[in-house]
């Protein structure tokens, strides 16, 4: 009878041990079943990142007419729905996947004076809505933004079309403009930055004659261009950073932040009778037919 007991008890057992083990199995394979799901879920999860970019102190230019027949812009606030604005979608909008705003401009009839080109292309304005309120070399001004050419097209030579990805641009203040009887307060821009076949390339300005008296060099003509410099860099269609310094008598262009291009000279120093006013963006240099660009913003800083 012991005999008996003691082998219902050891049967008992092994069934036991047995379906303990089969419940373990089962609970394990639904808990790593679950957890792959879980994972696969993650992996199909879009992220979405927005730039690095205050608009506050910037309006945008875009390469398509205003019901006055002028170039359409948008200032703060409205600005800030940028995104949400049927007219800017194709030209200026965000790319949430690379965190980026893209810049689109093409030859169209929409072009701003003294100038064949159109563009999709920020100005700084220092009081938000105002145009009047700029700052000089003696003032300062610092600009840094990490940028990309997302796609351009070719010319027929098979070369890359160029944009100008940043300026700084020169303003006559109001007696300024008055003093030499001009019609409006434009002055040249002392600084293009071109994404130029896969290169960035810097033009200044430079005085044509030295020895000009203040009242004369605030006339466009009595500017000319330098001979401009390019970076030994290649950028491509990769990311780069550049930042552009300003102080009196003295302006620094930074590629990558380890490449250097230094103007402190008399052109320098006498450029601070003149206003100025960063622009960032896409502003299009060609007027071929189908051509066009794609410039995309990471982030865009301003300080002065």
């Amino acid at each position: 009878m012991k005999h008996f007991r003691k082998e219902i008890l050891s049967i008992i057992l092994i069934v036991f041990i047995s379906v303990n083990a089969t419940c373990q199995d089962k609970v394990g394979s639904v808990s790593d079943s679950d957890v792959k799901v879980e994972k696969r879920k993650k992996k199909r999860k879009k992220k979405y990142k927005l730039p690095n970019i205050d608009l506050s102190h910037w309006k945008v230019t875009l390469p398509i007419k205003n019901d006055a027949g002028k170039p359409y812009e948008i200032e703060p606030p409205e600005i800030f729905d940028f995104a949400s604005n049927p007219v800017a979608k194709p030209y200026m909008y965000i790319d949430s996947t690379k965190g980026a705003i893209v810049f689109h401009a093409m030859p169209t009839t929409s072009t701003t004076r003294n100038t064949k080109y159109s563009r999709s292309e920020l100005r700084e304005q220092m009081v938000p809505g105002n145009n009047n309120v700029n700052w000089t070399f003696a003032q300062g001004g610092n600009l840094k933004g990490k940028i990309q050419m997302e796609q351009t097209t070719k010319d027929a030579e098979g070369k890359y079309h160029r944009t100008i990805i940043m300026q700084i641009h020169g303003r006559l203040t109001n007696e300024q403009r008055d003093l030499i009887g001009q019609d409006d307060n434009n002055a040249p821009p002392i600084l293009k930055i071109y994404w130029d076949k896969g290169k960035v390339r810097v033009k200044t300005k430079v005085l044509k004659n030295l020895n000009a008296s203040d009242m004369e060099l605030l006339h466009e003509d009595a500017w000319g261009d330098d001979e401009g410099f390019s970076f030994e860099q290649e950028v491509g269609f990769r990311k780069f950073t550049l930042e552009v310094q300003v102080s009196e008598g003295k302006m620094v262009v930074i590629l990558n932040g380890n490449e250097y291009k230094v103007y402190e000279n008399i052109h320098m120093r006498r450029w601070g009778i003149f206003e100025n006013y960063f622009k960032a963006g896409n502003y299009f240099q060609s007027r071929d037919e189908g051509s066009f660009s794609k410039v995309k913003f990471y982030d865009l800083e301003v300080s002065h």
